[in-house]
């Protein structure tokens, strides 16, 4: 069976703000489910959902929802639904009011708006707060306030742009659980983050982003593969720092080594799977404590530095 066709499809997309490019030549898809859209600030990642979101439209290429082209003269694509990273909120209003009157403004009939903002308020966990004004919320729930509105029309594919910035962990946890859910329950997401770790959590499927261009797509943890042709530096807390560097001074996969620290040695090696499999047998030989061991290049922070040289 053939796969499935994907849900964004985006060739050689370039969109210019007087001399500055946002998009510069970006190529890249986007299959079903959950899809991490990492980079850093200002990589392109927002003016990327304002083309799909129809407030924008491309100097050159094109880009493509579901086989339809972004821009659509009709007005607002009712298949997608959006969470900007800007607040979006108006505090005098309830979350119940607000998401309504959304409702009632794309023209959907009150009553229906009514029960749309019930179940989109459910799904996020607010509608025991519709009556609270949004002003008192924390950072938290007011990004769920802000999903519920993006899933109040029940659109297939929803765009969210930074939706963990400036959160506290608790709030992180709880939104990437509600991200989760929403992948099974059959939506498509493409999660936008510069916290690139969180998006490894939610998602193994990325697009990284950089200067308006796609560097790479598809499994982060193929692309994690091309880190093992580079030096990795792995960071080693011990009791004993100086008896462990003189014995992997001599090491054949050990490039470098400094010390870190009261307890720690920092080493380069060229191997690390090598490398990881005998750390245990010196240890043992040398009566060496080892009480952790953490690589500094084995993520999406190493992996986007990699790309991005």
């Amino acid at each position: 069976m053939s796969a499935p066709p994907p849900v964004i499809e985006a060739r050689n997309a370039t969109k210019r703000y007087g001399e500055v490019l946002g998009l510069n030549g970006f190529t890249a898809s986007f299959g079903r489910g959950i899809t991490g859209l990492v980079g850093p600030n200002g990589a392109g990642k927002s003016t990327l959902f304002r083309v799909l979101t129809g407030q924008l439209r491309l100097d050159a290429g094109q880009i493509a929802i579901l086989g339809r082209d972004t821009w659509n003269a009709q007005g607002r694509d009712p298949r997608v639904g959006f969470c900007p990273d800007h607040p979006g909120l108006y505090d005098w209003m309830t979350p119940e009011n607000f998401v309504r009157s959304l409702l009632v403004l794309d023209g959907f009939p009150e009553a229906e708006a009514r029960d749309r903002t019930r179940k989109a308020l459910d799904t996020v966990e607010m509608w025991p707060y519709r009556d609270r004004k949004i002003r008192t919320f924390s950072k938290g729930m007011r990004q769920r306030v802000k999903v519920a509105q993006a899933i109040a029309h029940d659109p297939p594919l929803l765009l969210l742009d930074e939706p963990l910035n400036g959160m506290d962990p608790v709030g992180r946890a709880a939104l990437l659980t509600l991200f989760a859910r929403l992948a099974r329950e059959g939506r498509h997401l493409v999660v936008s983050s510069h916290v690139l770790h969180e998006v490894e959590r939610l998602t193994p499927e990325i697009v990284m982003i950089s200067n308006g261009r796609a560097l790479a797509q598809g499994d982060v943890h193929r692309i994690r593969d091309l880190l093992d042709q580079f030096p990795h530096t792995i960071e080693i807390e011990t009791t004993t720092p100086r008896e462990l560097a003189r014995r992997l001074a001599d090491h054949p996969d050990v490039t470098s080594l400094r010390f870190s620290g009261t307890n720690g040695l920092t080493i380069q090696t060229s191997r690390p799977d090598d490398f990881y499999q005998g750390l245990p047998e010196v240890a043992l030989q040398e009566g060496i404590q080892i009480l952790g061991v953490r690589s500094l290049d084995d993520n999406l922070e190493a992996v986007f530095r990699l790309l991005a040289r």
